[in-house]
């Protein structure tokens, strides 16, 4: 998995945050209130131990889209005691007809994949800055890495988001996922990137 520090300051609490497919640590640079912030992306595979993270007496856990299932999955894997645990916009069935992506979709989108069709997509995306650089032949990989990982374990999550105009996993098919866990659900009048600067991380942890 890849890193992006977004801050490091020596304290004892961290905010460690699954990032999306593609984006790296964009979606989340402008957010304020929090601690040490780690970010990590790169799904390829999950067996990094993320060593750093255990020198913390707090840590909290946000994964987005794509994040949550390789969360879940990290988290299967590795012990961590968590404050929080929070997932926005993705689900536990990443490449899945009704609780994800369809297949389909991602193994068009990994073959047709360029710069031009990964604009494209940050536009459906709701991401409004300049276009992050990607490397194609890594992004693709990662994308049929993921789905070739299949289903995440059942993971209890203390807030679940979900965006009403989400375009890339479907509200519907976020809502089904959720069923089990709909308590912790809360609804975001927002696209599929709901981050913006100035918000408070504490808000997302609510």
């Amino acid at each position: 998995m890849r890193r992006h520090w977004l801050a490091r300051n020596g304290g004892q609490q961290l905010t460690l945050v699954f990032g999306g497919w593609g984006l790296g640590a964009v979606p989340f640079a402008g957010l304020i209130g929090a601690g040490d912030v780690l970010v990590v992306d790169d799904y390829r595979a999950l067996d990094d131990p993320l060593r750093e993270v255990s020198q913390y007496d707090g840590i909290r856990l946000l994964a987005y889209s794509f994040g949550v299932a390789a969360a879940a999955h990290w988290l299967s894997a590795h012990t961590l005691r968590l404050q929080r645990l929070v997932a926005v916009n993705g689900t536990l069935c990443p490449a899945d007809e009704t609780h994800g992506i369809a297949p389909e979709t991602i193994a068009a989108t990994a073959h047709g994949l360029s710069a031009a069709s990964f604009a494209r997509f940050c536009c459906r995306v709701g991401h409004a800055g300049p276009i992050p650089r990607i490397d194609v032949a890594a992004a693709q990989a990662e994308l049929r890495a993921i789905a070739q990982r299949g289903g995440a374990p059942q993971t209890e999550f203390d807030r679940i988001w979900i965006s009403q105009h989400d375009r890339i996993i479907p509200t519907r098919a976020q809502q089904a996922a959720w069923q089990a866990q709909s308590c912790a659900v809360r609804r975001l009048r927002a696209a599929h990137q709901p981050f913006a600067a100035g918000q408070n991380w504490q808000d997302w942890f609510a």
